[in-house]
């Protein structure tokens, strides 16, 4: 089978070419915009100018069966773009829906789109789960972008026959992750008094391996066609608990200190970090009993193995 993945030198897309390339019988090609930026061994390199309304993938798709897209303008925490709306629109919409128009004229049998659980919202509530029918409410440029080229690639699919999968993972964690995940590591492993204690809120995450085992269960299986999944490791955690359990990983026991989450949101308004509160004291949970029914799949790590494996790669470093 040839696949053309894109995104193979991000977080998750480098797991994916990994994996893929260990595959027997998958013929992966990877479309960079610099080929020095990704190891080309056991696949073929396809260089692109970007990832636009503009950008030409014709002589990627040549020959072509299945189509993996992970590359995307990424959440940005301070987004320095005049108007971030249309830069993620330029990128995640119209660069996805040129993508997937050529694949349908090249015959494309299946593409298979990494979207976002923002693509749902923000938070849960009441013990509430995101679905995979919620209506999609997201409230930042990034998840509305996201939801925007889900809704073009339903479009193309009915248009043209091509197999559309939409994959919206949770938080994703392991090795060699970055942002807030990272900075919690950090903290833990310095032993740094952190006022989360009292966080009892629950979140759903999803390691790599968890996420690209179900990418690449998605590539062929007959019952994952025009359907969208949402993925998570099935244990959800307080931030308290996750902090706990990193803390165990990490051989440094987490020094958490009992401040309400009222608190924590009044000290964060004060210091103009309100939406950043928000985020960690809300919760986030996702029900994936669609995702495993419909595949007949299983998260094939657990959390605990996960968190270990994120914690060796941090030490390492």
């Amino acid at each position: 089978m040839n696949i053309l993945l894109t995104g193979g030198t991000g977080f998750v897309g480098g797991v994916i070419k990994n994996r893929l390339v260990r595959e027997q019988g998958h013929l992966l090609t990877c479309a960079v915009r610099k080929p020095e930026n990704i190891d080309g061994v056991g696949l073929q390199v396809g260089i692109i100018s970007g990832l636009t309304g503009d950008t030409d993938w014709s002589h990627v798709l040549e020959g072509q069966d299945i189509v993996i897209h992970s590359a995307a303008r990424v959440h940005v925490m301070k987004d320095s773009a005049a108007d971030p709306l249309l830069t993620f629109r330029e990128i995640n919409v119209d660069g996805s829906i040129k993508l997937a128009r050529q694949a349908a004229q090249f015959g494309i049998r299946r593409f298979v789109y990494i979207s976002s659980i923002k693509v749902n919202g923000e938070a849960t509530y009441d013990g509430g789960r995101f679905t995979a029918f919620d209506k999609p409410a997201p409230i930042d440029p990034y998840g509305i972008s996201k939801l925007e080229a889900e809704e073009g690639l339903k479009v193309i699919a009915a248009q043209t026959g091509m197999e559309v999968v939409i994959i919206r993972p949770v938080l994703v964690y392991g090795p060699g992750v970055k942002a807030n995940f990272r900075s919690m590591m950090k903290w833990v492993s310095r032993g740094v008094p952190l006022p989360l204690g009292a966080l009892h809120n629950m979140r759903s995450l999803v390691c790599l391996d968890n996420l690209v085992d179900l990418i690449i269960t998605c590539i062929d299986h007959p019952a994952a066609a025009n359907q969208t999944f949402l993925v998570s490791d099935g244990e959800d955690l307080s931030v308290s608990d996750l902090l706990t359990r990193l803390g165990d990983a990490l051989g440094r026991p987490a020094r958490l200190v009992h401040v309400p989450a009222g608190l924590i949101r009044v000290g964060a308004t004060v210091l103009g970090q309100r939406a950043a509160a928000e985020r960690l004291c809300n919760s986030l949970q996702v029900d994936i009993s669609h995702t495993c029914q419909t595949l007949g799949w299983q998260p094939p790590v657990s959390v605990s193995e996960a968190l270990a494996k994120t914690a060796r790669s941090y030490l390492s470093e």
